[in-house]
């Protein structure tokens, strides 16, 4: 890939992550969350551990091998110290002295078969109010309103709680196979209990956009609950918004794939 080109990819990158990392927003604070976008069919970047989305810069980004991220969802030792071996040795540049984040091998998985472009992982405190709760799996088995699915698609995946880095991988790949089987398409937001959100996107402004719906989408169903919970849309509703003509326009005319 021609430099500039590459260098624009990482510009966009770090633009979409301190949107993400804006403190108005709450989606994320501190070290939390991270994100990733591809680079060509071999490499991606992703933000190195530790740095902060708010104040993202080249510095906080590392480029990885995506063969050998992905090498790791197979792996026989998946130690904490096998993985950060494997992780180490998947940077492009073995000289760089930051580190890839510990979820880099989902962040691999979500740009091959999740059939994404850019990823951006996030904590918002209004999704993980019920990511964090009894009812989550219940209260995200639905779909709530038109925009959630023209935006959001025409369901989540829903990740019980799986410990971070290559378990959790795994327990994705599990799930997204499942979920492409189903839909015949990879989704656009993966819900991950008591962690957070993932949204999937064939841009920046995707990214943003899933995001930014997913945390209203939250915030409507919390209030559901004071009113005897959410009324979900059947599922002759979802699949008609999903595959309306007009709907398919709105959502090319948002940005949205």
């Amino acid at each position: 890939m021609l430099a500039a080109a590459k260098a624009d990819i990482l510009e966009r990158l770090l633009a979409m992550s301190r949107e993400l990392g804006r403190p108005e927003l709450d989606y994320a604070i501190l070290g939390e969350g991270n994100t990733s976008a591809r680079i060509d069919d071999a490499t991606f970047f992703v933000k190195a551990s530790g740095s902060e989305l708010r104040t993202l810069d080249a510095h906080g980004v590392v480029e990885v091998s995506l063969a050998k991220a992905l090498a790791l969802l197979d792996a026989d030792d998946i130690s904490d110290a096998a993985v950060k071996a494997g992780l180490a040795a998947a940077k492009i540049d073995p000289t760089s002295p930051r580190h890839p984040s510990v979820e880099t091998v989902l962040h691999a998985l979500a740009l091959t078969e999740g059939g994404a472009t850019w990823v951006g992982h996030t904590h918002p405190t209004a999704v993980n109010a019920i990511l964090c709760s009894q009812a989550a799996a219940a209260a995200y088995a639905g779909r709530l309103f038109p925009d959630e699915i023209v935006v959001c698609g025409p369901a989540p995946v829903f990740i019980p709680y799986t410990d971070p880095g290559v378990p959790l991988a795994r327990r994705v790949r599990e799930e997204l196979r499942a979920y492409i089987a189903q839909w015949g398409q990879p989704p656009k937001v993966i819900l991950m209990q008591n962690h957070g959100l993932i949204a999937l996107g064939k841009s920046p402004q995707e990214v943003l956009n899933i995001t930014a719906m997913a945390v209203k989408t939250a915030r409507v169903l919390a209030g559901t609950y004071a009113l005897a919970g959410p009324h979900f849309l059947t599922a002759e509703q979802v699949a008609r918004i999903h595959t309306r003509p007009d709907e398919a326009l709105r959502r090319k005319a948002l940005g949205l794939q």
